[in-house]
């Protein structure tokens, strides 16, 4: 269906009329591209038994977990290159659009998020930075507590089975790491000189990580042990990018919009009530409520643009993670513009909660200062369906992994008030929870 159609829909639903079919459809394109559209496609969806979802999992496959949920996909029926610049968000959700017309589906199930025919996405931070793709798998598994359902796009159908889990594999890998610590104090120091120059009021800064391992990382071993640690966040694979994200830049649900901006950080107690001091403390500081306010006006301002309703949090909360909490605020709305979740995405993204504000100074004050290419890191990974609902999250907590080396990123706010050496024991917080995952 097209999702300007189950727009209409929506708003029908919504205001308790019936939808005019073809009411809001735009002429269809009818150019095939060969490398894009593949003749042929279908794709059909059945329900699984007896299924260990998370025995399922391929090195270089598409993975997204959130608590008893989530999605498991490999294969390539399709793939599409975002390339470069402003428009790449918008490029590949009208290209996406044209594919999901070309595919014949037959899906009992459609009445379940998550069932049918399902595109993973990865962008990188930076818009100038090439690597960005959009992949639609061959198989799809889709699974809700204990039931489950599977997508196979093509005519033939795939055999279902975990693959074993040997002890080899579960074997810790010994890590070195090399990180100019300096480099990036210097960075943080000169972001405070702009910052105190008015130049700017906030801009985040990377910190890069180099890891090797004793023998080849186990991707899908990886990305387990992160689901089980850290089963309130985004554990996402898209090939050789692995993560747990506990940021959500994005949920679209027919015309219901959702997001949960993050900023401000501050380590874990030893208990409950050091726990809850940390806490207290981080809601009482001014400068991680500047920091987050920032994160907040980033998303919201946007939203009020496509959405009615639009409401945040008054006050953020305190989000307890494994060695780290973070402030908070839950964004709702109600879109009005009959936008895919791909492109919603592409219109938040970057956040204040990763670039900074103002949003193109700041960008440019990273390129200059953090003297890498962040890559996928901080960039945005998720996933659309075939309606143009879909969950979209800032990669964040992620390594990309070739063989027994790993890039990993960790990343702190700098705003006025900020103190550098304080921001680099904050990132070091943040680079816990995937070295010791890899690890």
């Amino acid at each position: 269906m097209n999702r300007r159609n189950k727009f209409a829909q929506d708003i029908a639903r919504a205001l308790g009329v019936r939808a005019v079919p073809g009411g809001l459809e735009e002429a269809e394109e009818t150019h095939k591209d060969g490398k894009l559209i593949p003749p042929g496609l279908s794709a059909l969806t059945r329900e699984l038994k007896d299924v260990r979802p998370l025995s399922l999992i391929r090195p270089r496959g598409f993975v997204w977990i959130t608590g008893d949920s989530g999605l498991v996909a490999w294969g390539e029926a399709a793939r599409i290159d975002c390339g470069t610049g402003s428009d790449r968000f918008k490029t590949a959700a009208s290209q996406l659009d044209r594919l999901f017309d070309h595919v014949e589906t037959e899906n009992p199930y459609e009445d379940i998020e998550g069932t049918g025919p399902i595109a993973f996405g990865s962008y990188t931070f930076d818009p100038e930075t090439p690597g960005s793709s959009i992949v639609l798998p061959k198989v799809i598994v889709r699974w809700v507590g204990k039931d489950a359902w599977v997508t196979h796009i093509g005519e033939e159908l795939p055999e279902i089975a975990g693959e074993s889990r040997n002890s080899a594999a579960r074997t810790p890998n010994d890590i070195s790491i090399r990180s100019d610590t300096e480099q990036w104090l210097n960075a943080a120091r000169k972001a405070l000189e702009l910052i105190r120059a008015e130049q700017l009021e906030k801009v985040v800064l990377a910190r890069k990580v180099d890891v090797r391992g004793q023998h080849d990382f186990d991707i899908p071993e990886i990305i387990r042990g992160l689901a089980e640690r850290y089963p309130s966040c985004f554990t996402f694979a898209f090939e050789e990018l692995v993560g747990a994200s506990p940021e959500l830049l994005v949920r679209l649900r027919g015309t219901a919009v959702e997001s949960i901006p993050l900023a401000g950080s501050a380590p874990r107690g030893g208990g409950p009530e050091d726990d809850k001091l940390l806490a207290d403390a981080l809601l009482a500081s001014e400068k991680n409520l500047l920091e987050h306010r920032l994160a907040v006006e980033s998303v919201v301002t946007p939203l009020n643009e496509l959405c009615h309703m639009v409401e945040a949090d008054p006050r953020p909360e305190v989000l307890r993670l494994s060695g780290v909490q973070h402030l908070a605020t839950h964004v709702t709305g109600q879109l009005h513009t009959p936008l895919s979740s791909l492109e919603l995405a592409g219109v938040l993204h970057p956040t204040a909660a990763v670039c900074g504000t103002p949003r193109e100074v700041a960008m440019q004050a990273i390129r200059d200062l953090e003297g890498q290419d962040r890559g996928r890191y901080s960039g945005v990974t998720g996933w659309v369906d075939d309606h143009g609902d879909g969950e979209w999250a800032i990669a964040l907590r992620c390594a990309e992994i070739a063989g027994s080396d790993a890039s990993v990123f960790a990343g702190s706010g700098i705003v006025r008030g900020s103190v550098e050496e304080e921001e680099l024991a904050e990132t070091n917080l943040k680079l816990e929870a995937i070295l010791s995952a890899i690890s």
